[in-house]
């Protein structure tokens, strides 16, 4: 894997080059980069898991979200509430991971197409469903 350059990215091209390189490479872009779209897509497109590394408003971004969770379905983990609350969002992830159903919003939770494809992919996501959907 490269190696990923320790040096502060504050203006767009050259954070634009590094994330292009490696999604990490967000983790050295200045605040305001990591606000950017452009720059934080193509982040994720390299790695889902730098979604943590982006801006609350980017975590908050469905398209920013689902191309993460479609790269690393652990990128969930990072997603604001209302996208943990996304059903579009919820299904990608738990499709992949049931396991990560114990993160998404309790409406998630009792939504029962959610809940049938995480215990479809683990039978023991049936535990972090709503109690009303246990039962069935």
């Amino acid at each position: 894997m490269d190696q990923v350059r320790f040096v502060a990215y504050h203006d767009r091209p050259s954070a634009l080059e590094a994330v292009t390189r490696n999604g990490f490479a967000l983790i050295s872009a200045s605040e305001e980069l990591r606000g950017d779209k452009v720059l934080v897509l193509e982040a994720v497109r390299r790695n889902g898991s730098v979604l943590q590394y982006a801006s609350e408003d980017m975590r908050g971004d469905k398209e920013v979200v689902l191309q993460a969770v479609r790269v690393d379905c652990q990128a969930f983990l990072y997603a604001s509430a209302d996208m943990r609350g996304d059903k579009e969002v919820a299904l990608c992830a738990v499709r992949k991971n049931g396991h990560l159903l114990h993160t998404a919003s309790a409406g998630m939770r009792a939504d029962k197409e959610v809940v049938l494809a995480a215990v479809k992919e683990n039978s023991k996501a049936l535990g972090f469903a709503c109690e009303d959907l246990q039962g069935d």
